[in-house]
């Protein structure tokens, strides 16, 4: 990766981005979720809302993610506001991998797991013809982001 490509991976400060998605789930919560969600199109990621099982309390736990699909599944990415350490909601995950997802068009229950292989590398692509920073914000990070794929499931949540 070229020093050019890194010298455009600015983020803004790490208490802004955790304000930022406060702020979005507070919306998206107290509008009914009316505001906050938005269909992904070529071209450009939607918005949607994941909520886990607690891997600890077992209780429900809510994240407003970016995501594109591919097929019937659902794709997007453990980053963590591109910050050090792994965001909770995929430790949560891969603990309970059948969560909910909440979309524009409803609801749906699907399983999540990680792409590997050529799979990864093939999604990350996809990911990276929207974001064209996207390798350049990657190597903020320590470890390699994980690329999640949320596929249909006929099982219950939790």
């Amino acid at each position: 990766m070229s020093n050019e490509r890194n010298s455009r991976a600015w983020l803004p400060p790490r208490w802004f981005v955790r304000m930022f998605w406060s702020m979005h789930r507070f919306l998206y919560r107290v509008s009914g979720g009316r505001v906050g969600l938005r269909r992904a199109k070529a071209g450009r990621w939607g918005m949607m809302r994941l909520t886990t099982t607690g891997r600890r309390t077992g209780q429900e736990r809510s994240v407003i993610l970016g995501y594109f699909e591919d097929g019937p599944n659902v794709v997007t990415m453990a980053m963590n506001g591109w910050a050090d350490g792994e965001p909770a909601w995929w430790l949560n995950l891969q603990a309970h991998p059948v969560v909910s997802i909440d979309l524009v068009d409803g609801r749906r229950t699907v399983r999540g797991r990680a792409a590997e292989g050529k799979e990864r590398s093939r999604l990350w692509e996809r990911w990276s013809e929207i974001d064209t920073n996207l390798d350049a914000y990657a190597a903020l990070r320590s470890a390699e982001t994980a690329v999640v794929i949320l596929e249909p499931s006929l099982e219950p949540d939790g």
